[in-house]
């Protein structure tokens, strides 16, 4: 389910990213967090109720919204800018 749709910035040049697998395209001058988010609506489900997480914070003060890079590095979601080409992983999509 699509929670999220993008009314700012459309015109913005596209950068491509895959997403758990899945080529998605965001917008220059998104974080990871905003492009997840207009493609899943999701970045996470809570270990506490199974419930889906869009980040808590916004902002890089709490732990909400950890991704993996294919690297293998971890990136804060809300603070990291999306680069063309970059392979992320969530929490969902190393699940399925």
């Amino acid at each position: 389910m699509q929670l999220f749709h993008r009314i700012a910035r459309q015109d913005q040049t596209p950068v491509p990213f895959t997403l758990d697998g899945r080529s998605c395209v965001g917008r220059q001058g998104d974080t990871l967090l905003t492009a997840i988010l207009n493609v899943t609506g999701v970045v996470r489900v809570s270990e506490f109720s199974g419930g889906p997480r869009a980040g808590f914070c916004q902002m890089g003060a709490c732990q909400d919204c950890w991704v993996t890079l294919a690297d293998g590095s971890r990136a804060r979601a809300c603070t990291t800018p999306l680069v063309a080409g970059m392979d992320i992983l969530t929490e969902r999509g190393a699940a399925s």
